[in-house]
């Protein structure tokens, strides 16, 4: 019984003896995986001029698509109608939308250096047919990982109040 069990361990330590150790030629017969960079991976200084992200691109051009075919936007900031921008925006945009910083949406700060008040209108009111007619808004999706932005059943004057409270954020 003692000599099996003496064998048993003597067979265990040439099995780890063999199984271990670093040896090189082994290792260049097994599996590996090399990876290269993707393109996509690669800094903005070495994609082309033309891949702008979409939500640093400005176009002041687009009125986008939806009820809001024109609008004036008077020199003066109204107040009140930001103070009651803020508070819907507070209540019914900050789950996505983060001032100065990137969340599940773009930030809502300099949107107005960048879009018509036209677009912003209509992507706050039409955002499902925005994303999938305007090209922008199709941009935007895909630079957000996909997460459409939600229709929250606004009206004209409170998409409107929203927009005064844009104009307010540098």
């Amino acid at each position: 019984m003692k000599t099996i069990a003496k064998s048993m361990a003597l067979l265990f330590a040439l099995i780890m003896i063999g199984c271990g150790g670093k040896n090189e030629a082994k290792k260049e017969e097994g599996f590996s995986v090399q990876r290269k960079k993707a393109e996509a991976e690669q800094p903005m200084e070495a994609q082309g001029a033309d891949e702008t992200k979409a939500s640093e691109r400005i176009d002041l051009t687009n009125k986008g698509i939806g009820p809001v075919k024109s609008i004036q936007l008077s020199p003066d900031i109204d107040p009140a109608m930001a103070a009651s921008g803020k508070e819907v925006y507070e209540k019914m945009c900050l789950a996505c939308h983060r001032v100065g910083k990137k969340f599940i949406g773009p930030p809502p700060n300099g949107v107005l250096e960048r879009r018509t008040p036209e677009w912003v209108m209509n992507m706050i009111l039409n955002p499902q047919e925005m994303v999938q007619q305007d090209p922008l808004a199709k941009d935007l999706l895909q630079e957000f990982n996909g997460s459409p932005m939600s229709n929250q059943g606004l009206t004209q004057d409170q998409a409107r109040a929203i927009l005064e409270y844009f104009r307010t954020l540098k």
